[in-house]
């Protein structure tokens, strides 16, 4: 498959690069600075310099491809930020102009309490300890995401837990439109293979899909 990834130079980001490269798969990675790459990651994937805010500086780089990943994400959960949501604006601006259909956001699973998660979870812990401390981050993905549902592409709305950079375990458990039950972390590797996986999973288009370690 083509895939362009968003995101590539963050912890997550590159983990799919690096897993979509050993699969097989030729990747554009789409950065502000090519130097935040590993070398290796350089010298495999088709890396393009831009703007994502600008839709026309990044059609090329999505146009033509099998699925478009952004794993755009704030460094401060705690101070405002529009980043998700102006990235998001600009990916989709970008590929309804190049004829691209398959999108997959990358959101957070904190976002939303709901079915799926246990009691203790789902009515103190998103609601009274992760919404108001990480609510300007919680903020711009329901944004992000609202743009997402509203593209009119073949998106998926993939919410992890939180998220380590330790080694995975090469497995992950998915849920559809509901939260993965007892799903409280995972690591990034292993978050890239479920992305990269729903990626080439039709059925999940118009969904919103939780994972976890």
């Amino acid at each position: 498959m083509r895939f362009t990834v968003f995101g590539a130079t963050g912890g997550t980001g590159v983990q799919v690069v690096r897993r979509a490269l050993d699969a097989g798969h030729e990747v554009t990675a789409v950065v502000r600075d090519p130097a935040g790459l590993p070398g290796e990651v350089r010298a495999c994937a088709d890396v393009v310099q831009a703007d994502v805010m600008d839709p026309g500086a990044i059609e090329e780089a999505v146009k033509g491809r099998d699925a478009v990943i952004t794993a755009i994400g704030t460094r401060d959960g705690r101070r405002p930020t529009s980043v998700c949501a102006d990235s998001t604006r600009g990916i989709v601006e970008a590929m309804r102009a190049g004829g691209t259909e398959r999108f997959v956001l990358t959101s957070a699973s904190g976002l939303h309490a709901g079915p799926g998660d246990d009691p203790l979870t789902r009515f103190l812990v998103k609601p009274l300890v992760l919404g108001p401390l990480l609510k300007h981050a919680f903020n711009d993905m329901r944004a992000a995401e609202a743009l997402t549902r509203d593209s009119g592409l073949a998106w998926t709305i993939v919410r992890p837990p939180r998220l380590t950079d330790g080694p995975g375990n090469g497995r992950y458990r998915k849920a559809a439109d509901r939260n993965v039950l007892g799903g409280l972390s995972m690591a990034r590797s292993d978050l890239a293979t479920a992305l990269l996986d729903i990626a080439g999973e039709p059925s999940t288009a118009g969904h919103v899909i939780s994972v976890a370690g």
